[in-house]
């Protein structure tokens, strides 16, 4: 039974990105309007047609990982593991949170991701029937399966309550979130850490989004006239959720409270939300914005749809313009942005924006962005398969 009664909140914030391996260094990125797109590398680009995408660069696993007390075989593991790893420790740090957990039965772990360990299935097909290897790597199972980051996660900060991946697609993070709020209101857990990580970009991936026909080869221009496409992306959002009782009861900072979480397929509406909130106390909206000409028409035609005359006055923003599309780990980013808009009351630009289709006619924050109050925020994460899920957070209570 879930208490609506029990308010949730978030006391720590974790994000590896292509534009910041850390959310001040993602956060002043976001500032400057800093892009993460560029030429791929490091692997085989053949015979791509598209050759961008939005790529960690210089990430060591050792050095961001050489913490790691419990589980040591995590610097093996696959990109994707490690980003989640990455994320999850500096959320964790910043609540203030001591693991392993004392009592690790009340608290839950819940990272998805909506492709698991590409990269090392792709490097395993390589050795095998390029490289006429007789075996791939011993760990080549444990990398690539998709609950491998939320096990290591999990292992490393003794969580013994319920831990398993979501994937849903560009809604994974989203579920994660939504689901480990619903674990603290049914009473069940105290503390959930949540999110999606993500790691895809190698050649077959490339090929597979390719044969779609959705990517730009360009760059990534959401809500724009001159918008082909979407770009590829990288990394992982986390972030740690704990029963408003239990963070006043160690004296944890607050930083926002997840207020609200709606998830519905294409066949029912939109958005069902739950915040009790009006759609006029909506400040600030993180569209899914991935920059294809359906997609962001029909955002835009959503959000009309749900906010009516107020969505004229709606502050909009999607900041995949500057890391391109994290697939599954983007609803726990965006998650970071909205949380940091509440925070500083400041919401990121769409970059790449000086011509607005005709159909997409809101204010998308164009190319800078805009010192504003923000009381409310919301995240949209739309996703193959018509899975789609909408957070929404408010300020830390008082």
């Amino acid at each position: 039974m879930v208490s609506t009664s029990t308010r949730v909140v978030v006391t720590g914030l974790g994000v590896v990105i292509p534009i910041g391996t850390s959310v001040e260094e993602f956060w002043e990125a976001c500032r400057v309007g800093k892009t993460g797109i560029g030429s791929l590398s490091g692997f085989p680009l053949d015979d791509l047609k598209i050759t961008i995408g939005a790529q960690v660069r210089d990430f060591d696993p050792k050095k961001r990982l050489h913490g790691s007390r419990r589980d040591k075989i995590i610097t093996y593991a696959d990109r994707y593991s490690w980003f989640a790893a990455t994320a999850a420790a500096e959320a964790v740090k910043q609540s203030g949170l001591q693991v392993p957990f004392a009592d690790g039965y009340r608290a839950a772990c819940i990272i998805g991701s909506g492709a698991g360990g590409l990269v090392t299935l792709e490097n395993g097909y390589r050795d095998l029937f390029i490289h006429k290897k007789r075996a791939t790597h011993p760990l080549t199972l444990l990398r690539f399966i998709g609950s491998s980051a939320a096990a290591d996660v999990g292992i490393e900060d003794g969580v013994k309550g319920p831990t398993f991946a979501t994937c849903s697609a560009c809604s994974t993070a989203a579920h994660a979130i939504g689901l480990g709020r619903d674990l603290i209101r049914s009473g069940l857990v105290d503390v959930a850490i949540v999110g999606a990580s993500e790691s895809v970009i190698n050649y077959g991936t490339m090929k597979a989004w390719q044969a779609l026909h959705v990517l730009s080869p360009e760059g990534c221009f959401p809500f724009s006239a001159k918008r082909n496409g979407m770009v590829i992306g990288e990394g992982a959002g986390v972030l740690v959720l704990e029963s408003e009782s239990h963070a006043r009861q160690r004296g944890a900072k607050m930083l926002a409270e997840l207020m609200g979480f709606g998830m519905t397929s294409d066949s029912k509406d939109m958005v069902n939300p739950d915040a009790a909130l009006d759609a006029s106390d909506i400040d600030y909206l993180n569209a899914h914005g991935t920059g294809t000409v359906i997609n962001d028409r029909n955002e835009t035609n959503a959000i009309k749809r749900v906010f009516k005359n107020q969505a004229q006055h709606l502050a909009i923003s999607s900041t995949k313009s500057m890391y391109g599309h994290p697939l599954g780990a983007g609803g726990g980013i965006e998650a970071i942005v909205c949380i940091k808009s509440i925070g500083d009351h400041w919401v990121p630009p769409t970059v790449n924006l000086h011509e607005a289709d005709c159909e997409c006619d809101l204010d998308y924050v164009p190319n800078k962005g805009r010192d504003q109050r923000v009381t409310y925020a919301m995240s949209n994460s739309f996703a193959f398969g018509g899975f789609n899920t909408v957070l929404v957070f408010g300020p830390a209570p008082m």
